[in-house]
């Protein structure tokens, strides 16, 4: 591995931590040195140093000869897509404005595709059926999951058992350090619905939030999404076999905006599907989740298809982000498209146009990684766990978003 390689990777931790000086949400895990980061906050550097720090990093990538063994070629690929990206975000900060697909592509090298209205609608319609009645489908939708919010005093011990089926299949294929573990917080006032704050040590922090009831679907949801097998173990492998395995200090920091981030929602959100069939899901919740929520079992095959259906409405969050954040429809006209084409409820809704605001064209990273992370993965083999081992492999390797269509 030239020696050079790691001379770039630390100078990309430092100036991670120098941009995390000036957006608070830019760090999202850090275990490197501790001194690193308190000089970051001692000695903040301004954006046109950053800029210029970044350019002169990019060069070296491209002045120094490469091995020709895959692995340098996928991390040095790796580390120039994170500090394009960073450039990209030091521009933004700085008051340059992109386009939605623009900053989709400068960020997490990747661009959602488009739907019109009239596409959802036949989505929208399939719902209409499945639910009928006189009220609007999105009235429906509300009235019928109803019935289906875990009871706030339930809501530990239904999340707990979500999260121990998600360890105990990922756990038949992947190996994991002893002592890896987390901590489960229910928290308020936050625009997303689960969060994953990774300490390292292979340790992180769940945070679910409760400021909107949450539906026994979002058990399996978020404890594989948060935990096992997705961000959790991502963290972990990434730490256990990059950075203390390979001494790839890359990996001790976590840059939001970048396209680290489609691979990691991507996964997080495959992790699902790849842990449970639809068949065993639904046995799953049944025979467990139900009861632990004191819930109906027999309901769940009719919540089991609507989910089915809400789930192809998926791609309307970015169509809806991208016309919002480019102005082409307005904030009212956003929360009638959630509630209306999305089938949000107007408090869902309100909550999704925080989001937006405040992360842009992430929101790509969730359904967009998640087709690119399963199509690649079910292109490296047939079986079962030729599919984990493939998982296991593209969270821990320095793959970028654009090499998932190669």
């Amino acid at each position: 591995m030239p020696a050079f390689l790691s001379d770039i990777a630390e100078r990309y931790v430092h100036l991670v931590l120098a941009i995390g000086q000036h957006d608070a949400s830019y760090v999202d895990a850090y275990y490197g040195p501790p001194e690193w980061q308190a000089a970051a906050a001692t000695a903040p550097l301004p954006l046109t140093r950053i800029s210029q720090d970044i350019v002169a990093a990019l060069a070296l990538l491209v002045q120094r000869p490469l091995a020709t063994d895959q692995e340098t070629q996928l991390r040095a690929r790796s580390l120039r897509r994170q500090l394009l990206a960073m450039q990209t975000k030091v521009a933004m900060l700085g008051g340059e404005k992109l386009g939605f697909d623009e900053e989709s592509t400068q960020l997490y090298d990747a661009v959602s595709p488009h739907h019109t209205r009239a596409w959802y609608e036949a989505i929208v319609a399939q719902v209409a059926d499945l639910l009928p009645g006189k009220q609007a489908v999105s009235e429906r939708v509300q009235q019928f999951r109803s019935q289906f919010i875990i009871p706030p005093e339930r809501l530990q011990d239904v999340m707990q058992a979500a999260i121990r089926a998600g360890r105990e299949r990922t756990l038949q294929y992947i190996t994991l350090p002893d002592g890896e573990d987390f901590v489960l917080e229910f928290v308020t006032g936050k625009p997303w619905s689960g969060y994953n704050w990774y300490k390292g040590n292979y340790q992180s922090v769940i945070q679910i939030n409760t400021d909107l009831p949450v539906y026994i679907d979002r058990a399996v949801d978020l404890g594989c999404h948060e935990a096992y097998p997705g961000h959790h173990v991502y963290n972990v492998l990434l730490e256990r076999d990059l950075v203390r395995g390979k001494g790839w200090v890359e990996y001790c920091i976590y840059p939001l905006y970048s396209p680290q981030s489609l691979i990691a929602e991507g996964t997080a959100n495959y992790g699902i599907e790849l842990s449970f069939t639809d068949a065993e899901r639904l046995a799953f919740e049944q025979q467990v989740l139900y009861p632990l929520a004191g819930l109906d079992p027999a309901l769940a095959p009719r919540y089991a298809q609507l989910n089915a259906l809400l789930a192809k409405l998926s791609y309307a969050d970015n169509d809806i982000a991208r016309q919002y954040l480019e102005g082409s429809i307005t904030r009212e006209e956003a929360l009638e498209w959630l509630v209306n084409v999305r089938l949000y409820p107007a408090e869902k809704s309100a909550q999704r146009l925080q989001f937006y605001d405040a992360m842009g064209a992430y929101v790509i990273n969730y359904n967009l990684g998640q087709d690119m992370a399963k199509a690649w993965v079910e292109r490296q083999g047939a079986t079962r766990a030729a599919h984990w081992a493939a998982f296991r492999d593209l969270m821990s390797s320095p793959r970028v978003p654009s090499a998932l269509l190669e």
